[in-house]
């Protein structure tokens, strides 16, 4: 007999995820449609991811929130995916500040990379072999090829597909949430690829790793530091290997096709070399990272001196050791490096001394070299703001609103600079937006209601704000009758 299952009985599907503190909460989950459908739909699954990777921005507290680090992952992810057949996925890679070996595939193309991750991989031929096989179970749709065998309910399998790509984070509470329910045995079939599909992730992210020029040694070499690790952490294995079997076929599989590819020495980019430098600066102890810094310095020489100056001059800046950070950017400068990342750290060491006006100098220097890069437009808006400058900020965040219409940090750029003019109406429009880009809906209404009662809008702007603000109210609508 068909059974047909409300929205309502699919919430109820939830209410375990709703009994605990979540770093993404559950009662924000997307809308998952007719839970009578038996596929997980491309569509559905970037409604889920997405939904998750909003959340995720506002909520989680280890999100890195740096557009060095998510932009130098994304164009790694580009590089990888450059020679692959044109395909309507996009992807959305992010960053985690967490000290264990971890990468995991939301569905629809978003893939959370732990800092762990990036500072203990060997290379960057390394670190491109786990985006690789990540990407791969997403080009081949194994989260929904895996949701597709499942003979339970489909809102059993949409609850455990829900606790199953969270629990990928790592959360020991997911874990107890899936045992309260009786099904962790289900969930744990879940968290888990299968090996068939671990070995076609390896196969195309091998292809991909090739493809893109990169040492495909290095996945070798990665899974063999996996096993070491086995036999160090015993019964607790690192999250990666519990959602990523790793056995003996699979290894010589892996490296069966390895050695049929071409041997290549790869240097590692600077940029990688950088975005590690500054993850261990931000990490821990900030005086032990100057010293760790220090000694590296003395050892080594040409990108690596580079990387290590760069890291030292950004623990040195958490310390407000302003002097020695400056030194450090000195000698970076004296390099003639071609850097957006170098540039932006200049500009960022005068700010933070509180010399406003040199920062501003040196993050358009970077900007002419670097144009529209992320963290030197905010850079220039932060010093600009700062020096009263608020007519200047406005005309470069409007310029870079019209080419970057989902970064919600423009729009909140938009807003400081409408309130430092007095612009109410437009401050409350950039803020709205800016809310409804992370899917916090609720507050993006209350700044649009704050809106219509401006008194300095006119007519044609009262008429934009009153459209917008009937489309976000039928959107939450919406979300409501699905009970989310």
């Amino acid at each position: 007999m068909t059974q047909f299952f409300s929205m309502r009985r699919v919430r109820a599907a939830f209410i375990v995820l709703l009994l605990v503190p979540l770093s993404v909460p559950a009662q924000n989950l997307p809308d998952l449609g007719d839970a009578a459908q038996a596929d997980l739909s491309p569509s559905l699954e970037r409604r889920i991811g997405e939904s998750l990777w909003r959340q995720a921005r506002v909520r989680e507290r280890n999100y890195i929130d740096d557009p060095e680090i998510s932009g130098y992952l994304n164009s790694l992810a580009d590089r990888l995916i450059a020679k692959l057949p044109a395909s309507q996925q996009d992807f959305e890679l992010f960053a985690l500040r967490d000290p264990t070996l971890n990468a995991f595939a939301w569905p629809g193309g978003f893939i959370g990379v732990h800092s762990g991750l990036m500072v203990a991989a060997q290379s960057e031929s390394e670190l491109a072999s786990v985006i690789a096989h990540e990407i791969s179970h997403v080009t081949q749709r194994h989260i929904a090829r895996q949701f597709s065998r499942r003979s339970e309910s489909t809102i059993v399998a949409l609850a455990s597909l829900i606790v199953a790509v969270l629990a990928a984070r790592g959360s020991s509470q997911v874990a107890q949430a899936a045992m309260v329910t009786g099904q962790a045995a289900v969930v744990a079939s879940q968290l888990a690829y299968t090996r068939d599909f671990e070995r076609e992730a390896d196969r195309i992210g091998l292809q991909m790793l090739n493809g893109a020029g990169f040492d495909t040694r290095a996945m070798a070499s990665f899974f063999e530091r996996m096993q070491r690790s086995v036999r160090f952490y015993e019964s607790n294995s690192p999250t990666y290997l519990r959602t990523h079997p790793l056995t003996a076929d699979r290894i010589a599989d892996a490296s069966a096709r390895i050695a049929e590819t071409p041997y290549r020495q790869v240097p590692d980019s600077l940029d990688f070399l950088l975005v590690r430098a500054k993850l261990r600066a931000h990490d821990g102890d900030a005086r032990e990272a100057m010293s760790e810094f220090e000694n590296r310095l003395r050892d080594v020489q040409g990108p690596a001196r580079i990387a290590a100056r760069f890291g030292l001059a950004h623990a040195a800046l958490r310390v407000r050791d302003f002097t020695r950070a400056q030194a450090e950017a000195d000698a970076l400068r004296a390099e003639r490096l071609d850097s957006a990342m170098l540039d932006n750290l200049a500009g960022r060491i005068s700010f933070e001394a509180g010399d406003v006006r040199t920062a501003a100098e040196r993050f358009r220097e970077g900007l002419e070299r670097t144009p529209h890069a992320r963290a030197l437009v905010y850079g220039l808006l932060d010093a600009l703001l700062a020096d009263k400058r608020a007519d200047e900020a406005l005309m470069l965040v409007n310029d870079e609103v019209k080419l970057f219409t989902q970064d919600p940090q423009l729009f909140r750029y938009q807003a400081r600079a409408h309130a430092a003019l007095d612009q109410r109406l437009a401050q409350h429009r950039a803020q709205a937006e800016s809310y409804a880009l992370n899917g916090q809906y609720q507050a993006a209404i209350e700044q649009l209601d704050l809106a219509q009662r401006s008194a300095d809008g006119d007519f044609f702007q009262q008429s934009v704000v009153d459209a917008r603000l009937r489309e976000l109210r039928e959107r939450l609508m919406e979300l409501r009758r699905d009970g989310l």
